[in-house]
């Protein structure tokens, strides 16, 4: 095969030795102590560090294992956690981070990694709620416009990351600012009303299992259905090695951008479910959304690195992660040690995958 051009060429996909790709991927950088990323401390050896942090992830079965654990100490907890109306009011708070989760791990598996996902159903959630202004006539216009919301703000990351070939960290750092900034012009401040239809359903039962339990179902199977996709095959081979899926004449920029665009469907899906939750609309409610997608999606045992997992894990990582805030509620602890809950929670899951790592050395 003929050397292609610098244009088509998808951007630093051939590591230096001891340096490697970054979270970007097809569109991302080097890793320290690679070519444009600097000498790591270390020199080859940082590198590696570094590259061992990107591919490190958790056994298939450890975010199943994990979200048992919560469930034992929950149900100790909570005497009615397995009522049904106590396993509605969980998974309830279960929904928007699932959702987002699974949008997060698109984007990761394709080597790629998106901190404006919060801004983004935040977004979604102010603009359906404005349009549906309250009547159950306009709830499937509001869905329509929170994912359309949610997909044209995954284009605009898509198009910035794949097309300017700029860092993915830095890109959605940015955007995510935007995306925030209009959240707020949208809705000033935390009001609106949503629909009675689409709160009183969030909230019903069917033949006895909630309909919270069935969204999160609904979701898991609407991967699964993706999942047998071209584009989610490319977006694994792209993430995996860029250079070889380039080679095989998968469409690579053309592919990342499009992982954005289902990243962003999936946050205005999760931003419905922020106003069936909440029952109202709130400009600020995605500021830590993004990195609990990112926590989930590393209990959920995805390598940053790209090409390995899947979204069902990041959907139990998600659960994992309410949980654990949950269980600190239950226990007594302050609210704001739950933030250090999460961020043990997900040191814990990478030792243990490091531990595990060596075991098989």
């Amino acid at each position: 095969m003929s050397e292609p051009d610098d244009d088509a060429r998808p951007l630093a996909v051939t590591p230096p030795p001891g340096g490697g790709v970054g979270p970007g991927g097809a569109g991302g950088g080097t890793a320290p102590g690679g070519a444009g990323g600097g000498t790591a401390p270390g020199g080859a050896g940082g590198a590696s560090v570094a590259e061992r942090v990107l591919t490190t992830h958790l056994p298939a079965f450890m975010p199943w294992l994990l979200l048992t654990i919560a469930v034992v100490v929950s149900a100790f907890l909570r005497g009615n956690f397995f009522t049904q109306y106590s396993v509605a009011s969980t998974f309830a708070t279960f929904v928007p981070l699932v959702i987002v989760a699974v949008g997060q791990a698109v984007v990761v598996i394709g080597g790629g990694l998106d901190l404006s996902i919060g801004a983004i159903a935040a977004l979604s959630s102010v603009t359906a709620i404005t349009v549906m202004g309250g009547e159950n006539s306009r709830v499937l216009l509001g869905l329509l416009v929170a994912v359309g919301t949610g997909a044209a703000c995954g284009l605009l990351n898509g198009l910035i990351v794949a097309g300017l070939r700029l860092q993915p960290l830095i890109t959605t750092f940015a955007t995510a600012a935007i995306f925030s900034g209009v959240t707020l012009w949208v809705l000033p401040t935390p009001g609106g009303r949503v629909p009675p239809g689409i709160t009183g359903t969030f909230r019903t039962a069917v033949a006895g299992v909630p309909m919270t339990v069935l969204i999160v179902l609904a979701v898991g199977g609407l991967w699964l259905l993706l999942r047998r996709t071209t584009l989610v095959r490319h977006i694994y081979a792209m993430g995996g090695d860029p250079l070889a899926a380039y080679n095989s004449l998968v469409p690579v920029r053309l592919t990342q951008a499009l992982s954005y665009v289902i990243a962003g469907g999936f946050a205005g899906l999760a931003g419905m479910g922020i106003l069936a939750n909440a029952g109202s609309g709130d400009p600020f409610i995605g500021g830590t959304m993004a990195l609990d997608s990112v926590a989930a999606v590393v209990i959920g045992g995805i390598a940053l690195r790209g090409g390995i997992g899947g979204p069902i894990g990041a959907m139990a990582g998600a659960m994992v992660l309410s949980l654990a805030s949950s269980i600190l509620f239950f226990a007594g602890v302050p609210t704001t040690y739950r933030p250090l809950a999460s961020g043990l929670v997900v040191i814990a899951a990478l030792a243990l995958s490091a531990l595990t790592d060596r075991r098989k050395q």
